[in-house]
């Protein structure tokens, strides 16, 4: 099963419109993508919570890592770039992180409120090398945008 990304798009909208917890939203939102898709293995938010700091928030798949600095691993990557970070293979990748072994390939957006600030990563994981295009990144980072106002 892949996702359509349209239906994935006006389900989201529905169920999030009005609400403007990004908690809520968060949870919702990977709920929503992480069984929109078999690839997506991993689903979940890491929130910026000080300088240069990620901390695991709302997920869906097996328990994630606590905490990641913004200097290591594809999280850290996209938080501090605030670029998409597409991963075909998750061991190539100089310094990532593995909170699952199983995992081969991530893909991980920035997340950014409307004042354009990276107030969070959304981040997919599968286990399934090259398992993301960029028509992925660039449909999430769509929803991501609608949902979070940037």
């Amino acid at each position: 099963m892949h996702v359509d990304y349209a239906d994935l798009h006006k389900t989201v909208a529905a169920l999030t419109e009005g609400e403007d917890d990004t908690v809520a939203l968060m949870a919702t939102i990977a709920c929503e993508v992480h069984h929109s898709d078999d690839r997506f293995d991993w689903t979940g938010f890491y929130r910026v919570v000080a300088p240069e700091l990620l901390k695991i928030g709302p997920y869906q798949g097996g328990h994630g890592c606590l905490m990641i600095p913004f200097a290591r691993g594809v999280c850290g990557a996209a938080a501090r770039t605030s670029e998409a970070q597409l991963v075909s293979d998750v061991d190539a990748f100089p310094g990532h992180i593995a909170c699952a072994s199983s995992t081969r390939s991530e893909l991980v957006l920035p997340v950014f409120d409307p004042e354009g600030r990276v107030i969070a990563v959304f981040d997919i994981d599968s286990n399934q090398p090259d398992a993301f295009t960029r028509d992925d990144a660039d449909a999430l980072s769509e929803i991501l945008a609608n949902a979070f106002g940037k």
